[in-house]
This record gives structure tokens, sequence and C-alpha cells, in this order.
């Protein structure tokens, strides 16, 4: 029995070189929803909520089994093609959480005594399986900065050991944006497999693979879902790559239930249109922000005044950096929680991506297991106001925001 074999699964037809895209995103996304074929005529691919099939074929053997915990149901083999389809992928993965796809893709490149490249700013649920579960298996990591460069990362090196350089699209929450072209062509020369999670950006405002990325990750309970109902991931890649990541996944388990499947294709139909509403909401209120006397500062890479703005110029499409971005008070963590008391539109909430726009104070919510002096380090000041913009009216938003500031 070979590896695949001792999975118990079927090879996904999602898995199958595609074509180039031909048709924009916003067309591909909703036109893809039905891949790989229309059920009984239906406009969308329905739920099959069946844990497992009749078996028809005339094979024997695991590979003939349709199981969902083994990622072939029909409606995850559909939504599997549309993710495909949007990245410009050869294949795609759809897990059951962002964690689920981090932490699959990273159990199947890795093994014991590997070493791994990751940013010192990396999402918490990514530092913490590196900190825990992956260093008692013998992995270990080197934090990258976002300004650094390849010398630094050439002096990190572990000859032999160095597997993976992972990498995000926008850092959270101050969405800095390391130079992703320079981590590939570092990454390439080197042998290691470059990872990037683009949450934050989604097919619409980067292009990874086309970046020359191997692997792209999603949490898709964020930006491709885009309604605060459903948790989901997504990995995308070769048919190779995918296929070992698939392998590993369906040991562990973590498949994506069909109907959140369904949640997940739905909202991609739309995907096109909410990001680029979020893109403009982000930019006017972060620039209405910056214009305030009480406020400190705004990160956000859309800015003229930010480090991070030819970056992001050189690398996003569709006119924006995503829907989160970040500001400070000057009068620090009290006028924090006056403003996010005075908020009436934006929910004070984590997470991201949905239609309504999301405030949270890192330091109480994303980055509270870190030391005080761990986010001073990081740059995360105890007064940090992260906002997750959605696509609410302008006007109203930035009435909300003003009226909340003017009671600081």
């Amino acid at each position: 029995m070979n590896d695949r074999d001792s999975t118990g699964c079927e090879e996904p037809a999602a898995a199958a070189l595609r074509p180039p895209r031909r048709h924009g995103l916003g067309t591909t996304a909703v036109h893809a929803a039905t891949a790989p074929g229309r059920v009984q005529g239906a406009c969308v691919t329905p739920i099959f909520q069946a844990a497992t099939f009749a078996f028809e074929g005339t094979e024997d053997g695991y590979h003939a089994v349709r199981y969902t915990r083994c990622n072939n149901n029909p409606t995850q083999l559909a939504l599997a093609a549309q993710l495909a389809a949007l990245e410009g992928a050869e294949a795609a993965l759809p897990l059951a959480s962002g964690m689920a796809a981090i932490s699959s893709t990273l159990l199947h490149l890795l093994e014991p005594g590997a070493h791994v490249l990751v940013p010192s700013s990396t999402y918490g649920g990514t530092h913490d399986l590196l900190a825990s579960l992956l260093r008692r298996w013998g992995v270990s990591a080197s934090a990258v900065g976002p300004d650094s460069g390849p010398r630094e990362w050439e002096a990190m090196l572990q000859p032999g050991k160095t597997r993976v350089f992972y990498v995000e699209a926008l850092s959270n929450p101050l969405v800095q944006i390391m130079d992703l072209r320079a981590v590939v062509a570092f990454a390439r020369r080197h042998g290691l497999v470059s990872i990037i999670d683009a949450t934050f950006t989604t097919p619409l405002n980067l292009r990874p693979l086309e970046l020359g990325f191997d692997v792209v990750l999603h949490s898709a309970t964020k930006y491709l879902s885009g309604h605060s109902d459903v948790i989901a991931g997504v990995v995308a890649g070769s048919s190779e790559l995918v296929e070992g990541v698939k392998a590993t996944a369906n040991l562990l388990g973590p498949s994506i239930d069909p109907h959140a499947a369904f949640l997940v294709s739905r909202g991609l139909r739309t995907l096109a249109l909410r990001v680029v509403r979020q893109n403009s909401n982000a930019l006017e209120l972060a620039r209405f922000l910056a214009r305030s006397p009480k406020v400190l500062r705004v990160h956000h890479p859309g800015l003229e005044a930010s480090p991070y703005h030819q970056r992001a110029q050189a690398l996003f499409a569709n006119g924006g950096c995503g829907g989160v971005f970040s500001f400070e008070l000057a009068d620090g963590v009290d006028a924090a929680e006056t403003l996010l008391k005075g908020l009436r539109l934006a929910l004070v909430a984590p997470s991201l991506g949905g239609v309504e726009t999301l405030v949270t104070r890192p330091a109480t919510t994303s980055h509270a297991g870190l030391s005080p002096s761990e986010r001073e380090a990081a740059g995360i000041s105890d007064g940090l106001i992260r906002v997750a913009v959605g696509i609410e009216d302008t006007a109203d938003l930035l009435a909300d925001f003003g009226t909340a500031l003017a009671g600081v």
C-alpha cells in the first residue's frame, strides 16, 4: 500500500490542470461557481449533505471511495474548482478553517529538524503552531522583519534544514508589506517552498502565483466568504503540491462541511463587488482619520505618507490594499476605549472581511497573548485600534467615526 492508498481517498477531479484565466475575476467568480458542471441544470451547485456515496466504480481499492472526510464530495469539488480558477492555480483545496489550511500545508512540507523563515509579525495562530506543536516536533523558525531583505535572510538560513519561506501579504495589524518579489527570488535561489497567506488581499488585489509563489493560503472565513457566517480555509498551488497537502489533511480530518463549502462558494460570487467597495471605504476612512488632530498616526499603505506606499502601488491591483488598517489616538488607550464605546455602526468584534465594519484593540484580542514588551517591540501599542472596513455607505462610516472622535 502506498502513501496515497493509506488515506482512503479518491483523486479529486478539481486537481486537474486548468486553462489560463480568460475572463475578468468578477466573471470568473460567478461562472466558475458551477464547475465542474451544472447538476440537473441548477444555476448553483447544490449542497450534497452526504457523508458517503454508493460505490459505482469498476476498480477495487481506496481510490474508488468517495467520502466527504476525504474532500471529494461534489460540493467540495465544485468549490475547489472555483477557488483554483480565481487564483489561477492548477488546483485548490478548501478546508474547515484557515488554520486547517496553514497546519496541513506546513505538516506536509516539514519534518523533524526542519527550519522555517516566518515574519516577526505573523498571525497569532501561525505563530502558536510554530512555537508549540511544530517546535515539539523538532521544527525551528526564524523571524524576519517587514523591512528586512536578502542579506538578513541569508544570515538566518540553516543549510540542509531550511525548507520554507512563509510570508503574509499584509501584516496584522500594522498592514506592513514585505518585498514579496525579493522573497520569491530568494526562495527559488535557495530551493525553498514559498508560501503566502493572502487573506488580507484576496485574489482581486494580489496575484501571488503570478508573482512566483508556490502556495497561496487564505482564511476563507474572511473576504472570500465575506459575510461573517462561515469558517473555512484554502490552499492553492500546483496539482502535485495540493495533492500532497490533501493527503495530509485527509489523515488529520479537517474537511470542510458541504454546507460551509456552499456558503463560501456563494460568497465568492460577490467578491469583486465587495472588495472594491472595501478598498475604497478603507482608504477614505484612513484619509479622514489622518486629518484629525486627535489621531497620532494611521497605518494604511494606500496613504502616500506610508513607508509601504510604493510597494503597495507596485504590487496591488484593482485600486486598493484591502479593507484593514489601524490607527492610534494622541491620548492613548483611554481615548481608544472612549472612541470604541462611541461608535454606533462599527461593531467592536474580532475578525475581518465581512460586509460590516469591525473594530478591535489588538492588545486585548489578537495580540493579548504577547507580553507588553513583545507588543512594544512589534510596534503594537495598547491604544492601537484595528479597523476592518465593510461595505456600508462611505458617508455613514465617516459620520460614525467623526461622532466618536468628537467624544474623545
